[in-house]
């Protein structure tokens, strides 16, 4: 059955797919904190998300092929969701998201280093990026030596929090 849209237009389109604001924050904590099961998820999310809705938008997310569910070969009650090339394809999005909350709005440091450092790395960094989401979620082979953009961005973050840590 084909689904009916309110109009053509991407931005519209990209909007009923990604939907409310909960969708996007999780494929954020999938992919910059790489939480990929869903008591990670409940546990650790800044904006602490109630389970029924976390339930509902990671279905959500599954059907509209952001997300792809798999049974966790270490518990046989676990889920692992990963992104997809659809997802990791938002890579760019969050750059720039990032890149305009640190510009208009009163951002945290720890929160905000991350949007920094995808800024100062432009394209590039963003590419290497993906890469990288593409060997997690994947499966896709890194060339041996490429260095961890998520190592970088996941030290950044700690470095900040662990300084502020140390002068409050």
């Amino acid at each position: 059955m084909e689904e009916l849209h309110r109009s053509g237009c991407p931005i519209n389109l990209t909007l009923e797919i990604l939907g409310d604001r909960w969708s996007l924050i999780l494929i954020r904590d999938i992919m910059f904190g790489n939480r990929r099961h869903f008591r990670d998820l409940l546990q650790h999310s800044e904006e602490r998300i109630a389970s029924n809705i976390l339930a509902d938008r990671l279905k959500r997310l599954v059907e509209r092929g952001l997300l792809t569910r798999a049974d966790d070969p270490t518990h046989k009650q676990k889920a692992i969701y990963s992104l997809t090339e659809m997802s990791i394809g938002l890579v760019p999005l969050f750059a720039h998201m990032g890149a305009w909350g640190r510009r208009h709005l009163p951002v945290s440091e720890e929160l905000s280093i991350r949007a920094e450092l995808l800024e100062d790395g432009g394209q590039p960094l963003w590419e290497a990026f993906m890469d990288e989401l593409r060997a997690l979620h994947l499966g896709k082979v890194l060339p041996p030596g490429t260095s961890s953009v998520l190592g970088r961005l996941t030290e950044a973050y700690l470095e900040v929090v662990a300084r502020r840590r140390a002068t409050s």
